[in-house]
């Protein structure tokens, strides 16, 4: 709630302005449209039917939630304070140059045909290699490898809950990216409806033929690799070559977790990677094959309408998306990982908690709720640190240190 609050203030304080104002130089906007002032008096923005006050509110969920999806990947092992820190941070410096290159029609990106409908490019391959990045640099969770990468779920009915509310909630990112009701919202509902339900289907037969079963979080994985995954070209493809698409990003997004987590052993709690960044590409290089214009005046035609140089556009917009979310990630977090390798309390202190601090838990820590969960009714004060030597060795809970006893 609190990063969620954040994004949301500076989209009003400068974010809005600083992608959908006029361009300077097709890298970013200005100030016109700060603190959301003149958007009432405007009416619409250019090219647009509805009020630029009602796109702008529209738009700030999309910014509000793009760092706040890498929190998947990192979840249960970095401190509160760095967290805010990175995904403000990330929002200014990665999300509104991205968008500002893609969404404005006057951005570099925009001006080389690259197309993302509702957020494959812009949000899904940049939230989902940040995920990457951030996951290497954070190492793996306590126990990771007892648990061989999947811990064991606490509360499936809840995760199904989640998974129906975020299905409900995409119909409103993609088809409300029409921006008006009639044809081409219908058209987003479609494919966002049947990328969904193919994504399950897949994910579900591939989970079978892997471990002779089908999981529910492999079917919520699914539903919502689909979901992710259609995102920039439900509002350029037809349902027939949405459902096509689907298979593949299901295959990959399935692939995506297998190597990444089970083979390379990187702990991206959530796989925001594979399920939001190799789907969110997919997705966003399946533009350049099929996109039909006809469908959206607002898109080009792709290589099976005979313009396969909307490959190249698509290929050009998920690299810079990759490479500007990768490298500002690195630079980010990348020197408090350094100071890792020399045990550095500031690492422990800023950055990571320790396998004891896991052990109980953020809530417990670093958020001082102590009795929230059964089982958790002691003081704090009488835990102790089990690993040994340097920052490591010892609890620090509400300022005070808890030292490891002989």
């Amino acid at each position: 709630m609190v990063g969620l609050s954040a994004n949301a203030l500076l989209w009003y304080l400068f974010g809005f302005s600083l992608v959908y104002s006029e361009t300077n130089g097709g890298i970013i906007g200005g100030f016109k449209y700060s603190f959301y002032l003149n958007l009432h008096e405007l009416g619409c923005l250019d090219g647009q039917t509805i009020p630029a006050l009602t796109f702008a509110i529209f738009q700030c969920m999309f910014a509000a939630i793009t760092p706040l999806l890498i929190t998947g990947s990192i979840a249960e092992r970095m401190r509160f304070g760095f967290f805010i820190y990175f995904v403000v941070a990330w929002e200014i410096i990665v999300y509104y140059p991205l968008a500002h290159w893609v969404w404005n029609k006057d951005g570099w990106l925009a001006k080389l045909n690259v197309l993302d409908f509702a957020g494959g490019i812009v949000i899904h391959t940049s939230a989902g290699v940040a995920s990457l990045v951030m996951a290497l640099l954070l190492g793996h969770r306590a126990n990771f490898a007892s648990h061989k990468g999947e811990v064991t779920p606490s509360n499936i009915p809840l995760a199904a809950t989640g998974a129906a509310l975020l299905w409900m909630g995409w119909y409103g990112f993609n088809a409300g990216s029409a921006l008006s009701s009639g044809g081409l919202a219908t058209i987003a509902v479609a494919n966002t409806t049947v990328a969904s339900a193919v994504g399950t289907i897949v994910w579900a037969g591939l989970s079978a033929a892997h471990y002779r079963h089908v999981s529910a979080l492999a079917v919520l994985n699914g539903a919502i690799a689909g979901l992710a995954g259609i995102t920039p070209a439900s509002g350029f493809i037809t349902p027939s070559w949405a459902c096509l698409v689907a298979v593949f990003i299901a295959v990959g997004g399935f692939y995506g977790v297998y190597i990444l987590k089970h083979k390379l052993h990187i702990d991206d709690a959530l796989d925001v990677s594979s399920v939001h960044g190799i789907t969110g590409i997919i997705g966003s290089l399946a533009i350049g094959f099929f996109s039909d214009k006809s469908l959206n005046p607002n898109g080009h035609d792709g290589a099976i309408h005979g313009h396969p140089e909307l490959i190249a556009s698509q290929l050009l917009g998920v690299a810079v998306a990759a490479a500007w979310a990768g490298v500002w990630t690195l630079i980010l977090a990348g020197p408090l990982r350094i100071l890792r390798h020399f045990d550095h309390p500031i690492y422990w202190k800023t950055f990571k908690l320790s396998k004891a601090e896991e052990d109980l838990g953020l809530d417990h820590v670093e958020h001082g709720a102590v009795r929230a969960y059964h089982g958790l009714e002691h003081d704090p004060m009488d835990v102790y640190a089990e690993s040994a030597g340097g920052y490591d060795s010892r609890l620090q809970i509400n300022n005070r240190h808890v030292y490891k006893t002989e």
